[in-house]
């Protein structure tokens, strides 16, 4: 009761004012004539309590209890005293208002009758000295005030109503923005990567090849002048592609966060409380914007459907993960029915080897929880060995000068082919290996298996435009470790090479938007249908399937050549996505709905 008197606005206070006023009245003019009365004094005062305070506390619940309360309790009170005091008639006056400024609906079609027309009646019947048409009159106009109060009432609240639903849309309006402005920034970077930055090393690299066919001093000098020339113009373009970074991209993940919380209150006009707890460590971009966009849809589905008055925030910085908390106070919900923004941002945890959780109860607002796993620290004397492996020679040459940077990266290879690239890593035992799909001879599906086979030690990275689905779908089959796009920058893709070196696992999230179209798209078989029904992946399946044989994490880890983390993450992922809550649960559900075998 006291948190719904909290959420009062000024109308719900004057109509309480004006039921005090009439009803302490009432009180003093029934001790004033107490002599009159039929019944004894304290059980007068006992009724006018209790018809002041039983409809008033029946209006909290629903009006239709309130309006059946008001006419019956105020209204037979006041029957009494008029049969005693003729003049007690005008008592119901301020009930007929607040009972028309409390009717909605289809209630006018019976309070109406009975407060104009009904109750004067009564009233002429126990006190025929009072005109009937004279109250009617009285009541008429009461009624009929109380009904434009209502009006005004409505009005306000669809005024706020719509205040409200604007500065929600302004908030949007402020998202898409920011986010068109994004996805712009990283498509020119990424076609000035892919095209100015290759054109650039394949120069480079052409005339490095000509230096031995350059006999006179003039010659070299002009040569190593192009080449200064070309490393610098390369360096420019770089620079370049470092500026196009939005400012929500170059600040910190806690700053980002912060703004956004503060911009979110000032316009949505909801209190968001914000904290960090821990040292903050540098974070991908696309774990950034992976948290940014968790943020955003949480805050708008916080006022957007739970009408929460007060979000916290609490971003933890933990020593193996990150992880970020929205609760507010909202409404809650009695089952949680997520929509395309709440699978986005599941989607965009789980290509991080994340996962996001939703916590909710009626009346009791709503926890979203969005864990990813903090990048290991580089090791000072950590050296990873790569094997690069396309038919282009150019992408070859680009990639070893884009690695030259990274002290902890060391390219021992480069090779044409996937027949090359199984030969190089019987000779060169390299670390990663990083394969393009479509090559001469071997393609990258085959090489993945071979390699595997082989050495199942070796991290694959397929590194691709990716335009095959069925290609992609094979080489996770065959163990590919992680998928990234040619148009990656080069700080994520040397990072995905440290989480891949290290057991993890790591899928662009436009390669996963295509894998998930293509099971929307086909007819798979039916155990790949089951688990496309709950968007299980080949991972996850594989990995339940182990757990249905009942090995432990740290077995399945060495099997299948991942840490016991990303273990960990793929089963509690599975687990989620099949409403379980441990391994029994899971084993039992996949093989009833024909998952596992």
């Amino acid at each position: 009761m006291l948190d719904m008197v909290k959420q009062w606005i000024w109308y719900d206070w004057i109509m309480l004012g004006l039921r005090l006023i009439a009803s302490v009245s009432l009180i003093l003019t029934t001790i004033r004539f107490q002599e009159g009365l039929a019944l004894p004094l304290w059980t007068v005062i006992f009724l006018e309590i209790a018809a002041f305070s039983i409809p008033w506390v029946c209006l909290q619940l629903n009006y239709s209890y309130y309006l059946f309360a008001e006419i019956l309790l105020f209204g037979g009170l006041c029957i009494h005293l008029t049969s005693l005091f003729p003049e007690a008639y005008l008592t119901f006056l301020v009930s007929a208002f607040l009972t028309a400024a409390n009717s909605a609906h289809r209630s006018y079609r019976w309070t109406a009758p009975a407060t104009v027309f009904l109750l004067p009646g009564v009233f002429h019947a126990v006190a025929p000295s009072n005109g009937y048409w004279f109250m009617v009159t009285y009541y008429g106009l009461a009624y009929v005030m109380g009904f434009a109060f209502h009006l005004l009432i409505v009005n306000h609240r669809q005024n706020t109503t719509i205040r409200q639903q604007n500065k929600v849309l302004e908030q949007y309006m402020s998202q898409i923005e920011r986010i068109t402005l994004a996805e712009e920034r990283n498509r020119l970077s990424r076609e000035l990567h892919d095209t100015v930055g290759h054109a650039y090393t394949s120069i480079l690299m052409g005339m490095e090849t000509l230096r031995s066919e350059l006999a006179t001093d003039t010659g070299s000098q002009r040569l190593d002048a192009l080449l200064e020339l070309g490393r610098q113009s390369i360096e420019d373009v770089r620079r370049y592609l470092h500026q196009m970074e939005s400012a929500q991209q170059s600040r910190s993940l806690v700053l980002s966060l912060q703004q956004l919380g503060d911009e979110f209150q000032a316009h949505a006009q909801v209190e968001v409380n914000f904290s960090a707890y821990g040292e903050e460590s540098p974070l991908s971009r696309q774990a950034k914007m992976t948290f940014i966009r968790c943020l955003q849809e949480s805050l708008t589905n916080a006022v957007r459907h739970g009408q929460a008055t007060e979000i916290t925030v609490t971003l933890h910085f933990g020593q193996q993960y990150t992880r970020l908390e929205v609760q507010d106070n909202g409404r809650g919900m009695e089952e949680w029915r997520e929509g395309f923004g709440m699978n986005a941002m599941k989607e965009r945890a789980m290509n991080l080897q994340g996962q996001v959780s939703v916590y909710t109860k009626p009346g009791g607002g709503t926890l979203v929880v969005c864990n990813l796993p903090r990048p290991a620290e580089e090791q000072a004397d950590e050296h990873i060995r790569l094997l690069v492996a396309d038919d282009q020679s150019f992408i070859r040459e680009s990639l070893r000068t884009l690695f030259d940077k990274y002290p902890d990266l060391n390219v021992v290879g480069l090779a044409e082919d996937g027949e090359q690239a199984v030969d190089l890593c019987e000779s060169l035992q390299p670390h990663v290996v990083l394969l393009d799909i479509d090559m001469p001879r071997i393609d990258g599906v085959q090489a993945t298996k071979l390699i595997k086979q082989q050495w199942p030690h070796i991290r694959v990275l397929i590194l691709t435009t990716f335009q095959d689905t069925d290609q992609a779908l094979d080489l996770l089959r065959n163990g590919a470790d992680g998928f990234l796009l040619k148009s990656a920058a080069p700080l994520e893709l040397a990072e995905t090479i440290r989480l891949v070196h290290r057991g993890g696992t790591l899928i662009d999230q436009e390669m996963s938007h295509k894998i998930f179209e293509r099971f929307e798209g086909g007819i798979p078989s039916p155990p790949l249908k089951a688990a496309a029904d709950y968007e299980l992946t080949d991972r996850e399946v594989e990995i339940l399937q182990l757990v249905a044989k009942g090995l432990r994490y740290k077995t399945i880890a060495s099997k299948l050549n991942l840490s016991d983390g990303t273990v960990r993450n793929y089963a509690s992922s599975a687990y989620i996505k099949l409403g379980v809550n441990n391994r029994e649960e899971a084993s039992q559900k996949a093989l009833d709905l024909g998952i596992i075998h």
